[in-house]
């Protein structure tokens, strides 16, 4: 599988790993503020680590707190412009607070990084389909489903919608 962004770590900064994958246990278990603590002790013995900056985007984006989500997506981003998973997590964010062209760039621009990531397909496709572009939402929806993430386009086509032969024949996708 690719990797979308610098997986390396320095190794004089393994334990900022340990911090994150802790982090990562208690965002599991929905242990929020257990899991926002050790992101922030991982940032703070490696400020530019990506990962975890978009690891606690991602907690704040889950309780609500979306301009701290937006603020750590783009330290995440900052830290290392190829992430694509930061792109397609901010573009959730902007999603949910209705700014459906800042989502969408940022789907697009998670799309051009890692154009093998299916969310940011799923994601864009549902902004598509909500604002009334079905076409381009079921290119998206089976693009995403191509790359293994079908859960939409299955539920759309048991709708009558998607229909994956009608988009062959109009040479959507």
């Amino acid at each position: 599988m690719a990797t979308y962004h610098s997986s390396s770590v320095p190794a004089d900064t393994q334990s900022a790993e340990k911090f994150n994958e802790r982090g990562n246990e208690y965002f599991s278990k929905r242990q929020y503020d257990l899991a926002m603590a050790e992101y922030k002790k991982a940032i703070e013995t490696f400020p530019s680590y990506a990962k975890a900056h978009s690891n606690l985007g991602y907690t704040h984006f889950e309780m609500g707190q979306y301009d701290f989500a937006i603020a750590e997506f783009t330290k995440a981003i900052g830290s290392d412009p190829l992430y694509a998973k930061a792109y397609n997590n901010r573009g959730l964010v902007y999603f949910t607070r209705g700014e459906y062209d800042r989502a969408i760039s940022d789907y697009n621009k998670a799309i051009e990084i890692a154009p093998d990531l299916a969310k940011p397909y799923d994601n864009r496709g549902t902004i598509y389909m909500l604002t009334g572009d079905t076409e381009k939402a079921c290119s998206d929806f089976v693009r995403a489903c191509e790359l293994g993430e079908c859960s939409t386009y299955e539920m759309l086509k048991e709708d009558g919608l998607c229909n994956l032969e009608y988009l062959a024949m109009a040479d959507i996708h």
